[in-house]
């Protein structure tokens, strides 16, 4: 079992490493990403293909968020959200490979929920598609698997607060205080 800090520096290690135009440290040739940038013709002369990914983790679960340009054409296909997954599963598969290079330990997780996508446009030319996918990480330390609402966590907060309330109201008055006290 690994540490979270273990696995955090590791997936550190895969994303500084995932830059535009990176190469392997053996062969010195590009590394597949998944995306559609490492697919890039140098010889073409049409604008460069602009997308990328990122990760979050938070306790036990990491998010693998993807954005990219898109066209017209690929919006009206219809296997363009599994698409979209597939490149996201492309991105794991990276994510996974390269976290085993740098660690020497394999990186198991499972998929938490659907794929979140949004597709937005700014004119008829500019569209864009953002997609996050959920994995919880299997194997680590130290990570309570117990996640509280956000509705618990609001009334524990709250209950703090009004506590804080009560202590400062039962407490005895300042010396300086001279004036006598209303009766209601």
């Amino acid at each position: 079992m690994a540490s979270v800090e273990e696995i955090a520096k590791g997936l550190s290690q895969v994303l500084a490493d995932s830059y535009d135009g990176a190469s392997r440290a053996d062969d010195g040739k590009p590394l597949e990403t998944g995306l559609k940038r490492g697919h890039f013709d140098a010889k073409l002369t049409d604008k460069r293909v602009n997308d990328g990914f990122g990760i979050t983790l938070s306790g036990n679960v990491f998010t693998v968020s993807y954005e990219g340009e898109v066209s017209v054409k690929e919006l009206k296909d219809k296997k363009f959200e599994s698409n979209v997954e597939q490149t996201i599963a492309d991105v794991l598969k990276f994510i996974k490979k390269h976290y085993k290079f740098h660690t020497g330990e394999t990186l198991k997780c499972k998929p938490v929920g659907e794929m979140n996508m949004s597709v937005q446009s700014t004119s008829r030319v500019h569209t864009w598609v953002e997609a996050q996918m959920r994995y919880e990480i299997q194997g680590m330390d130290g990570v309570s698997r117990k996640n509280p609402s956000g509705e618990e966590l609001l009334d524990k907060s709250i209950k703090d607060f009004l506590g804080i309330g009560k202590e400062v109201w039962k407490s005895k008055k300042p010396q300086n205080v001279t004036r006598k006290e209303e009766k209601s």
